[in-house]
């Protein structure tokens, strides 16, 4: 049973990239390097995931896609061009549950489209859509304090979505949530990707969580070192909706986990 990596050498696939990260690398100031020669790429209706030890940087690679923080060396190419500054293009939700207390549901998503050119009545209308695409339909009135941790989250990615982005990026999404919510929104999530009523052509999830990994990912980058580097790509060709009690399930966890090397972090 062949469960182990697929090439990420394939020009033609690289060619019909929407993202395309080519050998990024990033350092910090006076500091070491996190990582170096890091190569991803997501091509469209597709979900990859990012997994390593805990210090490889993996969400300080999510913010370098994202162009919050620039690269040291490397570029971020989106739909072949570019990427240079941050852009509504690229949407970040991270694992932080980032509500604003003195904002309605609503007014949170509207603060996305605050700095764009769109009438405020087709801004409310967007983040009313939004909301319920995300199961919020009728809690646009409700503040975060009379929400559940689900729902807050929930608003987070109703605000990124408003952006109307290409890519989602989701640093840890569910990590503060309990199992129950948390498995309701990854199959949320997934549904949202490649729901036609949103712009999102792929997703990039880094998590800790391998059976979430599975759950959710077509794809799986390893990262491993330091600094770290790309070590392995596992391609998850387990039919959706996925289900862990299916035979192969935990083969494809088991292949992740004795991919990450815990003792290459110092």
């Amino acid at each position: 049973m062949a469960l182990r990596h697929t090439t990420d050498a394939n020009t033609d696939l690289r060619a019909s990239s929407v993202l395309d990260c080519q050998s990024l690398c990033y350092k910090f100031p006076n500091s070491k390097t996190i990582f170096a020669d890091v190569s991803l790429h997501t091509r469209k209706d597709e979900f990859v995931a990012v997994v390593g030890p805990t210090g490889t940087g993996k969400s300080t690679l999510l913010r370098v896609i994202a162009h919050l923080i620039p690269p040291t060396s490397g570029r971020v190419l989106l739909d072949g061009v570019e990427v240079c500054r941050p852009s509504s293009r690229v949407s970040l939700v991270h694992q932080s549950i980032a509500t604003f207390p003195w904002m309605t549901a609503l007014e949170n998503v509207k603060l996305v489209l605050s700095g764009s050119r769109m009438a405020e009545e087709e801004a409310a209308r967007l983040s009313e859509k939004m909301l319920s695409l995300v199961g919020l339909g009728g809690a646009e009135s409700l503040y975060p304090k009379e929400m559940s941790g689900g729902m807050r989250q929930r608003v987070a990615i109703a605000r990124a979505l408003a952006a109307s982005p290409e890519v989602l990026l989701l640093d840890e999404p569910f990590v503060h949530l309990d199992e129950l919510t948390a498995n309701e929104i990854r199959k949320e999530v997934y549904d949202l990707v490649f729901n036609p009523e949103t712009t999102l052509k792929s997703a990039v999830l880094v998590s800790h969580n391998l059976h979430e990994v599975v759950q959710l990912a077509d794809r799986v980058y390893i990262m491993n070192g330091s600094p770290a580097r790309i070590t392995d790509v596992v391609k998850i060709d387990l039919p959706r909706p996925r289900d862990d009690h299916h035979p192969r399930f935990h083969d494809f966890v088991d292949v992740l986990y004795r991919g990450l090397d815990i003792r290459s972090i110092r």
